[in-house]
């Protein structure tokens, strides 16, 4: 399977390059990302030949029917990271909470967060791809909580590869911060920016299209890439659990094989969402894809009313601040894949220049048919913590915001809601021991103490030893400054 151009070619870049060169060099034309040129099948016939499938064996199969240019050995060897997870049979547990409500825990990996899902295989084929072309990798991540820390433990020591995270300062949860800073392999480099995601962002893509950043890079024989979901290494993964747990449903009765269920996703940069609609478009059984948004709720309005509008809008920091995000990188796929692109490349550019595009009437209706989408603030939030809580289930605020989705915007309640869980409740302790006990200000220890015992409930491991850790990583810099102090880390 080849892949192409979001944008358009610009006569710089091949028509069309290899999965491996496409997770090497993610950004292409005009500034563009690279998309699947076609889509495998996965239907009727895929769905049934692998509803007794293990999670390894069906990401198998889904590899293969994208014709991946990767050794299968490699291939066997990214996967085989699963079984580190807490019940290697099966990484990614669907739980029932009600009776039309099933949860998709992705957060069952070494940072207890969905991007290990991801990232943990991501890690072995770049780095395995890199030491087969004999070249040395910066691998640029920006992250709102989650990527930073699933992309420092998959390059952890890993050859052939370097990894510059950048964060915003002050806006992460203390453990996600703590999993980060604590890091202390010498191919690893955090910095935090004062600045918020969007900041992070943006100076990861400017970097990315850098000609001279790329040169002084080369002058030390250093190539250019990114794990942030720019990156399709990234995304193709994440389609795979989308139909692991709509088979799962299968397996446990709660729906017949070619039932239609609702994917209900809290979104900030849209990988996740993007990898359930390419499952949709390759035939998975999906009435439609339910987008939860925060108070930044850009999202909700581009997709009720077709206006992308960042004017005179900046971040509001939330309880669910993995999605303190406005300026979502993978919309630009699903323009691609609906419009074409020449119409991609004219919204993406209005973006960019004037902060504001607006689909025509025509373009929104098609957007309307696969995707719904609504936003839940913080109080309600909390209250949806709180509510599953009393009802026997523990979930992190990022999760609490697909709840307000799920009452607000389905069409057809008699089908079934699959709500994808992004963190585990160890990320986010202040604001659930608020939620379900009234305590305010607590500390991340006091919080998952707390938590522990309310909800006789033990904490990880991994996350009681980061606050006896050393902090290793303290630079803070401005945004000004990032290119300048990669470089200073690379030499």
């Amino acid at each position: 399977m080849n892949f192409i151009e979001t944008r358009g070619n610009d006569g710089q870049y091949p028509l069309e390059i290899t999965f491996s060169q496409a997770i090497l060099s993610p950004m292409s034309s005009f500034g563009g990302l690279y998309s699947p040129k076609t889509l495998p099948n996965l239907g009727q016939a895929f769905l049934d030949k692998h509803l007794h499938s293990d999670y390894k064996a069906l990401a198998t199969a889904i590899l293969a029917e994208f014709e991946v240019d990767i050794d299968q050995s490699i291939i066997d060897e990214a996967l085989s990271l699963y079984d580190q997870f807490d019940d290697p049979s099966n990484p990614v547990p669907v739980v029932k909470v009600k009776d039309d409500l099933y949860v998709s825990e992705l957060y069952h990996g070494p940072t207890r967060a969905f991007k290990d899902m991801a990232l943990q295989p991501f890690g072995t084929v770049l780095s395995a791809v890199a030491q087969a072309r004999n070249e040395k990798y910066l691998i640029l991540a920006a992250t709102s909580g989650d990527t930073g820390p699933a992309a420092l433990d998959t390059f952890r020591n890993k050859e052939n590869v370097q990894v510059a995270c950048l964060y915003p300062q002050g806006g992460t949860s203390d453990v996600q911060r703590l999993q980060m800073v604590t890091e202390s392999a010498d191919n690893l480099k955090v910095i935090g920016i004062k600045g918020d995601f969007d900041d992070a962002q943006s100076a990861l893509k400017t970097l990315l299209t850098s000609d001279s950043f790329k040169a002084k890079l080369k002058e030390n024989h250093i190539q250019l890439s990114a794990a942030n979901s720019v990156n399709f290494g990234r995304i193709i993964f994440q389609t795979i659990y989308h139909v692991h747990s709509y088979l799962e449903l299968v397996r446990q009765g709660a729906i017949e094989m070619g039932e239609k269920v609702y994917l209900n996703v809290p979104s900030g940069n849209f990988g996740n969402a993007l990898g359930g609609y390419y499952a949709y478009k390759m035939g998975l059984p999906v009435e439609q894809i339910l987008i939860a948004s925060n108070q930044n709720n850009v999202l909700t309005k581009f997709i009720n009313t077709g206006e992308y509008d960042l004017r005179d809008l900046a971040v509001t920091p939330t309880t669910s601040p993995a999605m303190d995000i406005l300026k979502s990188s993978n919309i630009e796929r699903i323009l691609f894949d609906l419009f074409g692109a020449e119409r991609t490349k004219e919204l993406m550019f209005a973006l960019d220049n004037e902060r504001h595009y607006a689909l025509n009437a025509e373009e929104l209706a098609e957007l309307q048919t696969i995707f719904a989408a609504d936003f839940c603030t913080d109080e309600e939030g909390e209250a949806y913590i709180k509510q599953a809580f009393e009802s026997g289930y523990l979930m992190d605020p990022h999760t609490a915001t697909c709840f307000k989705a799920y009452e607000t915007c389905r069409k057809h309640p008699q089908l079934k809601t699959i709500v994808y869980s992004t963190a585990e409740w160890t990320k986010f302790s202040p604001v659930i021991a608020y939620a379900i006990t009234g305590k305010d200000g607590l500390h991340d220890l006091e919080a998952l103490k707390i938590i522990s015992e309310t909800a006789n409930t033990p904490i990880p491991e991994k996350i009681n030893a980061l606050f006896e850790q050393k902090i290793a990583q303290d630079t803070v810099i401005d945004k000004t400054e990032i290119e300048q102090e990669i470089l200073s880390f690379l030499g």
